[in-house]
């Protein structure tokens, strides 16, 4: 299999990897360093396992194949097979760090599950896998953060994410990279949402200095329901790529979508969404929108929606903007004494503040605005 040519393969469009050499990085290996990360996107620990109720598993997916080995075959792979792409191929064909987190039929779990991934030595591959299995009536929460053991590090992050959420079970999945901006980063991301069950995911790209992720969404049971929030904040010349499905596969399933990035430098970004509407789903109802504001003159942004609809009885709507901050806005601060720094940032925190406020007021709230504030004064001061 063949790295995705620039221009010359659908979904790669917009992101040139021909700078890329892959023999230039040693693959992880077990044994290796683990690392501590620089710089997290947030701190706290999570449900330690003697806290979690009975059947909940929590373990490494390579000591889960080990463990629970049956369990792991039935679902491993079920979303995203190594076929399709070179990089989910070359994720499933050795060593990978990651996790497996499995919530048997109707458990709860009270408090949010961390897992943490940290890329610890120069010029590595990491190839980090997490599976999460939610059973009929199932409701677990899940943070998940990506991270670089140093500042200048210069390593492959080779993500793949499976999503199980069965009938009636709820998922909170709130994943975020902060890795070194001389990193590069793929991801293949899918998850299935079963009938009447509900999938609330957040996605956070910060660091990295180029790569491509791709986060599918597949609503598999009647009434089933998934919100997409993404952020990203680039400066320099970092390059972010965000290709989005949203794929209503039975009737009366509900999808909302909303990507909102800032852009400093002569940084760049692309969203790409996608929402299908396959043969008899009828009374979907599916929204997506993907809005970019550029702080510099030479920041670029692509915002490109797409509508494959197949049935007769759907509402479908996005939007797409990409725009530098509001003249008026600011002279309408600095008119009332600010300077012009302080107008600036706070047209831009109210800009962010819209992805916020999709949240009620807790600790995901309080969370999500902590790490786009200390991301939004990092690419600001330089």
């Amino acid at each position: 299999m063949q790295l995705p040519t620039f221009k010359g393969r659908p979904g790669w469009e917009f992101t040139d990897i021909s700078a890329l050499n892959l023999a230039d990085y040693r693959p992880v290996a077990e044994g290796d360093e683990i690392g501590t990360p620089v710089a997290p996107l947030w701190a706290f620990d999570g449900a330690h396992a003697s806290e979690l109720p009975a059947g909940v598993i929590v373990a490494p997916i390579e000591r889960a194949a080990e463990e629970h080995g049956e369990l792991l075959r039935a679902h491993l792979g079920s979303l995203i097979g190594p076929a399709e792409d070179v990089f989910v191929a070359l994720n499933d064909a050795g060593f990978r760090r990651g996790a497996f987190v499995y919530v048997p039929r109707g458990v709860i779990v009270p408090a949010p599950i961390a897992l943490q991934s940290v890329q610890a030595e120069d010029h590595t591959l990491l190839n980090t896998r997490t599976l999460v299995v939610l059973e009929d009536g199932a409701q677990a929460e899940i943070w998940e953060q990506y991270l670089s053991g140093a500042d200048e590090l210069d390593g492959v992050v080779n993500v793949v994410t499976e999503l199980v959420v069965g009938q009636n079970a709820h998922l909170r999945y709130v994943c975020g990279q902060g890795l070194s901006e001389r990193s590069w980063i793929f991801g293949a991301q899918r998850a299935e949402v079963g009938r009447d069950a509900t999938l609330d995911w957040v996605a956070l790209g910060f660091g990295t200095s180029a790569g491509h992720v791709r986060m599918q969404t597949r609503l598999a049971g009647q009434g089933a329901d998934a919100r997409v929030t993404g952020a990203y904040a680039s400066h320099g010349r970092q390059h972010i790529d965000f290709d989005t499905t949203q794929e209503h596969a039975a009737p009366n399933t509900t999808s909302d979508l909303a990507f909102r990035g800032v852009l400093q430098g002569r940084s760049s970004a692309v969203w790409k969404g996608n929402i299908i509407v396959d043969p008899g789903a009828q009374k979907t109802d599916a929204f997506q929108e993907s809005r970019n504001l550029l702080i510099s003159k030479r920041a670029h942004a692509d915002a490109i929606p797409g509508l494959e609809i197949q049935a007769n009885d759907v509402r479908c709507t996005h939007a797409a903007a990409v725009a530098q901050v509001d003249p008026e806005q600011l002279f309408y601060l600095r008119s009332r004494g600010l300077r012009d720094h302080v107008a600036k940032r706070l047209v831009i925190e109210g800009f962010l503040a819209a992805l916020v406020e999709r949240f009620e007021p807790g600790p995901v709230r309080e969370v999500l605005a902590q790490a786009l504030e200390q991301r939004l004064a990092l690419i600001l001061e330089r």
